[in-house]
Protein backbone atom coordinates (compact mmCIF):
# COMPACT_ATOMS: atom_id res chain seq x y z
CA UNK A 1 0.00 0.00 0.00
CA UNK A 2 2.16 2.72 -1.18
CA UNK A 3 0.41 6.43 -0.73
CA UNK A 4 -0.14 8.63 -3.62
CA UNK A 5 -1.70 12.37 -3.90
CA UNK A 6 -5.70 12.39 -4.12
CA UNK A 7 -7.80 13.73 -7.05
CA UNK A 8 -9.61 16.20 -7.18
CA UNK A 9 -12.82 14.63 -6.55
CA UNK A 10 -11.39 12.96 -3.51
CA UNK A 11 -9.91 15.58 -2.04
CA UNK A 12 -13.40 17.53 -2.24
CA UNK A 13 -15.50 14.62 -0.54
CA UNK A 14 -12.44 14.19 2.35
CA UNK A 15 -13.15 18.24 3.19
CA UNK A 16 -16.90 17.43 2.78
CA UNK A 17 -17.07 14.94 5.42
CA UNK A 18 -14.35 16.77 7.71
CA UNK A 19 -16.92 19.59 7.26
CA UNK A 20 -19.61 17.48 8.26
CA UNK A 21 -17.74 15.71 11.20
CA UNK A 22 -16.08 18.66 12.72
CA UNK A 23 -18.78 21.28 12.26
CA UNK A 24 -17.48 23.27 9.83
CA UNK A 25 -13.98 23.32 9.97
CA UNK A 26 -12.08 24.93 6.83
CA UNK A 27 -10.36 23.47 3.87
CA UNK A 28 -6.77 23.95 5.30
CA UNK A 29 -7.62 21.07 7.96
CA UNK A 30 -6.92 18.35 4.73
CA UNK A 31 -4.48 20.56 3.24
CA UNK A 32 -3.73 20.05 -1.40
CA UNK A 33 -0.32 18.01 -0.06
CA UNK A 34 -1.84 15.21 2.32
CA UNK A 35 -0.91 11.63 0.44
CA UNK A 36 -3.61 8.69 0.75
CA UNK A 37 -3.42 4.98 1.75
CA UNK A 38 -5.86 2.79 -0.34
CA UNK A 39 -6.78 -0.34 0.89
CA UNK A 40 -5.84 -3.48 -1.44
CA UNK A 41 -9.19 -5.25 -0.61
CA UNK A 42 -11.89 -2.47 -0.46
CA UNK A 43 -10.27 -0.27 -2.94
CA UNK A 44 -11.32 2.94 -0.33
CA UNK A 45 -9.39 5.30 1.35
CA UNK A 46 -7.69 3.95 4.46
CA UNK A 47 -5.46 6.34 5.96
CA UNK A 48 -4.14 10.04 5.22
CA UNK A 49 -0.41 10.99 5.52
CA UNK A 50 0.66 14.26 6.27
CA UNK A 51 4.71 15.38 6.03
CA UNK A 52 5.41 11.79 6.86
CA UNK A 53 3.27 11.07 9.60
CA UNK A 54 -0.43 9.13 10.20
CA UNK A 55 -2.58 12.14 9.91
CA UNK A 56 -6.44 10.73 9.82
CA UNK A 57 -7.98 7.25 9.01
CA UNK A 58 -11.13 6.57 7.91
CA UNK A 59 -13.77 3.75 9.69
CA UNK A 60 -15.08 1.42 6.11
CA UNK A 61 -18.18 1.63 7.94
CA UNK A 62 -19.70 4.59 8.45
CA UNK A 63 -16.71 6.54 6.57
CA UNK A 64 -16.01 8.52 9.43
CA UNK A 65 -12.26 10.23 10.49
CA UNK A 66 -10.26 8.65 13.31
CA UNK A 67 -7.66 11.25 14.64
CA UNK A 68 -4.50 11.14 15.27
CA UNK A 69 -2.35 13.72 17.15
CA UNK A 70 -1.00 15.51 13.94
CA UNK A 71 -4.50 16.21 13.37
CA UNK A 72 -6.24 16.46 17.13
CA UNK A 73 -3.32 19.85 16.92
CA UNK A 74 -4.36 21.01 13.65
CA UNK A 75 -8.28 20.79 15.40
CA UNK A 76 -6.80 22.36 18.19
CA UNK A 77 -5.74 25.49 15.81
CA UNK A 78 -8.50 25.94 13.21
CA UNK A 79 -11.66 25.27 15.68
CA UNK A 80 -13.11 27.88 18.03
CA UNK A 81 -13.31 27.31 21.30
CA UNK A 82 -14.49 24.46 23.27
CA UNK A 83 -15.50 22.67 19.68
CA UNK A 84 -14.80 19.03 19.99
CA UNK A 85 -12.74 19.62 22.78
CA UNK A 86 -12.97 17.88 26.51
CA UNK A 87 -10.85 20.24 28.89
CA UNK A 88 -9.31 18.03 31.99
CA UNK A 89 -7.47 18.78 35.22
CA UNK A 90 -3.78 19.74 35.27
CA UNK A 91 -2.87 17.36 37.90
CA UNK A 92 -3.88 14.28 35.15
CA UNK A 93 -2.67 15.94 31.91
CA UNK A 94 0.84 13.98 32.19
CA UNK A 95 -1.43 10.69 32.74
CA UNK A 96 -3.49 11.16 29.56
CA UNK A 97 -0.43 12.34 27.35
CA UNK A 98 0.99 8.87 28.46
CA UNK A 99 -2.05 7.23 26.70
CA UNK A 100 -4.47 6.89 29.55
CA UNK A 101 -8.12 6.98 29.58
CA UNK A 102 -9.64 10.36 30.49
CA UNK A 103 -12.58 9.54 33.40
CA UNK A 104 -15.46 12.49 34.14
CA UNK A 105 -13.75 12.67 37.61
CA UNK A 106 -10.20 14.43 35.92
CA UNK A 107 -12.99 16.83 33.09
CA UNK A 108 -13.08 20.62 34.28
CA UNK A 109 -15.43 21.19 31.13
CA UNK A 110 -16.34 19.82 27.75
CA UNK A 111 -17.93 20.94 24.79
CA UNK A 112 -21.49 20.32 25.46
CA UNK A 113 -22.70 18.89 22.15
CA UNK A 114 -20.14 16.10 22.14
CA UNK A 115 -21.80 12.79 21.18
CA UNK A 116 -20.92 9.33 22.34
CA UNK A 117 -18.07 8.31 19.68
CA UNK A 118 -17.59 11.30 19.26
CA UNK A 119 -13.88 11.77 17.62
CA UNK A 120 -12.59 14.69 20.34
CA UNK A 121 -9.42 16.58 21.35
CA UNK A 122 -8.22 16.09 25.05
CA UNK A 123 -6.14 19.50 25.93
CA UNK A 124 -5.03 20.56 29.35
CA UNK A 125 -7.01 23.45 31.09
CA UNK A 126 -4.58 25.00 32.60
CA UNK A 127 -1.99 25.43 29.71
CA UNK A 128 -4.09 24.92 27.19
CA UNK A 129 -2.30 21.99 25.61
CA UNK A 130 -3.41 19.35 23.81
CA UNK A 131 -2.70 16.02 25.70
CA UNK A 132 -4.11 12.98 23.44
CA UNK A 133 -6.57 12.40 21.25
CA UNK A 134 -9.68 9.55 21.45
CA UNK A 135 -13.29 9.09 21.23
CA UNK A 136 -15.86 9.68 23.45
CA UNK A 137 -17.48 7.90 25.73
CA UNK A 138 -20.17 9.71 27.51
CA UNK A 139 -22.69 12.97 25.68
CA UNK A 140 -20.32 16.32 26.49
CA UNK A 141 -22.93 17.93 28.79
CA UNK A 142 -22.96 14.60 30.90
CA UNK A 143 -18.91 14.63 31.19
CA UNK A 144 -19.42 17.34 33.35
CA UNK A 145 -22.92 16.54 35.36
CA UNK A 146 -22.05 13.24 36.20
CA UNK A 147 -18.99 12.33 38.27
CA UNK A 148 -18.13 8.53 37.24
CA UNK A 149 -17.06 6.13 34.76
CA UNK A 150 -15.03 7.19 31.19
CA UNK A 151 -15.28 9.70 29.68
CA UNK A 152 -12.87 9.55 26.55
CA UNK A 153 -11.20 6.63 25.24
CA UNK A 154 -7.91 7.50 24.34
CA UNK A 155 -6.10 6.54 21.33
CA UNK A 156 -3.01 8.47 21.29
CA UNK A 157 -1.45 10.48 24.20
CA UNK A 158 0.53 13.32 23.10
CA UNK A 159 3.86 11.22 24.46
CA UNK A 160 3.42 8.32 22.86
CA UNK A 161 3.77 9.96 19.15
Amino acid sequence: MRPRPPTPSELEELRAIAKIQFRGIDDSFIPDDVLLVISPSTHKIRYLILNGKHYLSIRASDYRFILHIPAGLALHKLLPQPLCRVYIDHKYASFIADGGNVFTKHIVFADPDIRPGDEVVVVDHETGEVVGVGKASKPGWEMIYYGWGEGVRIREGINEV
